[in-house]
């Protein structure tokens, strides 16, 4: 276990002028139990209920009687929200995970498992920053745990309408997605089109008695790549994929339908892109836009001695707009987050604690 407190003394950035109080040398024990725990429920989108009533269980062990709430979503799942004194400091990630789950499994160093970094290492480490700033006497912050991440965000919709209805006013986020331990500068936003396109069916040996939706649909994703696509000087560029398509009946019919799923990486203000995008989409007829979302891409904070980065992923903080000023960090690597390899380092988790338990103090 010394192994883990040596790794983190190395890795993290110099410490504020005042001294902290060290951490505790059963933390490593701790921190890797509880991420196995969380890990091996099943809580893929749309299953966080089991796993909510254990962290509803777990955080009701060190916060006060009454002050971890369960936050309705839907008639199964809600979100949970902790609070030690009066919160100005909201520490947030989420339950859920891609599927599929499988289990936990552990070696000197790492600990493998679907949620591992994305996001259950997290949430573990968080609750670890929450019990040493309580052992150091801290209040006034909190922790907020949403449903529905990987999917639409009605965790964040639904949390960022309850603040709204009480008399809380954090002035700080702490948002948890996988960053390496680096404070993120930015995150990419999304615009998702789902497209639909009707054709009609014939024989294939006749293809002038019918139309063909798969052509249609070709056609206007031809015409989307050459739309131009904007460029920021901290995000980057705009990138496009095309992550679903489906349609058709059988090799010796024309289509008569067709559809396609498709996912545009933002990196600021959409309005002229918007219009390009639809505009190829649906120039010539034959093709209609059967769903639209965007969320937006952002800038975020950062604080001195706090080493940054950027990601292009797109997190639940544009939905978490009522809880305050945000900052987004975490242990583990994106590249491996929704994948069979998903994976945390041991010395990665270890540090985000300290990490954790130092932004609120510096933000408090």
């Amino acid at each position: 276990m010394a192994r883990y407190l040596i790794l983190l003394m190395d890795s993290l950035p110099p410490p504020p002028p005042q001294s902290l109080p060290a951490l505790p040398v059963d933390l490593p024990a701790r921190l890797f139990a509880r991420t196995r725990e969380l890990i091996d429920l099943d809580s893929t989108t749309g299953r966080e209920a089991q796993v909510g009533e254990l962290l509803f269980t777990r955080l009701a062990e060190i916060a006060p009687p009454g002050d971890v709430v369960k936050i309705p979503v839907d008639a199964e799942r809600f979100n949970l929200f902790a609070r030690w004194g009066t919160p100005q400091v909201v520490l947030s990630t989420h339950m859920d995970c891609v599927p599929p789950f499988f289990p936990s499994e552990e070696t000197e160093d790492e600990i493998r498992g679907r949620g591992a970094c994305d996001a259950k290492g997290i949430l573990a480490a968080m609750i670890g920053a929450i019990e040493a700033l309580l052992a150091d006497g801290k209040t006034g912050f909190g922790l907020l745990i949403v449903v529905a991440e990987e999917t639409d965000s009605v965790g964040a919709d639904a949390a960022n309408r309850w603040v709204q209805t009480t008399d809380l006013r954090p002035r700080v986020l702490i948002n948890g997605e996988p960053t390496e331990n680096q404070l993120a500068l930015g995150s990419n936003g999304t615009l998702f089109y789902r497209l639909e396109a009707e054709g009609r069916a014939a024989h294939s040996a006749y293809p002038e008695l019918g139309t063909s939706a798969i052509d249609a649909l070709l056609a206007a994703i031809e015409r989307m790549r050459k739309v131009a696509l904007p460029s920021d000087s901290i995000l980057g560029g705009t990138t496009i994929n095309v992550g679903k398509i489906e349609g058709g009946r059988a090799a010796n019919v024309i289509a008569d339908f067709c559809a396609a799923e498709i996912l545009v990486r933002t990196v600021g203000p959409t309005a002229t892109l918007r219009k390009d995008l639809e505009a190829a989409f649906t120039e010539g007829g034959g093709v209609r836009i059967a769903r639209k979302s965007e969320t937006p891409a952002l800038r975020l904070g950062s604080l001195p001695g706090f080493p940054t980065t950027v990601v292009k992923f797109t997190t639940d903080v544009p939905r978490l707009t009522a809880w305050g000023e945000p900052f987004l960090l975490g242990p583990g690597t994106i590249h491996v987050a929704h994948t069979g390899e998903e994976r945390i380092a041991k010395a990665e988790l270890v540090a985000a604690v300290e990490l954790y338990r130092r932004l609120v103090e510096r933000l408090l």
